[in-house]
């Protein structure tokens, strides 16, 4: 019975939960500031969350922070979705940076090539500290 209750941890919302867990404390660990669990209101009227939001520097722009713990189509088309709605609502510089979590799983170069085509900044999970730079400037 134990084991059957800790598969019901590794389901979708709980793994999504840790990747988002696993990101904040890379943040933290990588010295980098950030605003947690932010709502941007976007052209559409939707509201859109996004986990983090790194505020504009003298180097760098704002750059909004998404972690994505299953990158398939289905959620890559959702954030594309939400960075358009909510772009024009930003400061014209606003980047947003989309973690793959690419721990388990291996990240099509169509859902790659689909951030990039709409201005994302992919960072596959087990590249981030090609990142780290960027976001903590």
């Amino acid at each position: 019975m134990l084991s059957v209750n800790d598969l019901f941890y590794l389901a979708s919302p709980y793994v999504a939960s840790l990747f988002v867990e696993d990101v904040t404390n890379w943040l933290e660990l990588s010295d980098i500031r950030y605003t947690p669990n932010i709502k941007f209101t976007g052209k559409s009227g939707y509201d859109h969350m996004f986990d983090f939001v790194i505020p504009k520097s003298r180097k760098q722009p704002e750059r909004i922070v998404q972690a994505v713990s299953n990158p398939k189509k289905d959620s890559a088309e959702a954030l594309v979705f939400k960075w358009l709605d909510t772009k024009e609502t930003r400061a014209s510089d606003s980047r947003l940076f989309a973690f793959l979590n690419d721990t388990n799983i291996n990240v099509s170069l169509a859902v790659i090539d689909a951030l990039k085509n709409y201005d994302l900044e992919p960072v596959l999970w087990s590249q981030r500290e090609q990142a780290k730079e960027l976001l903590a400037a």
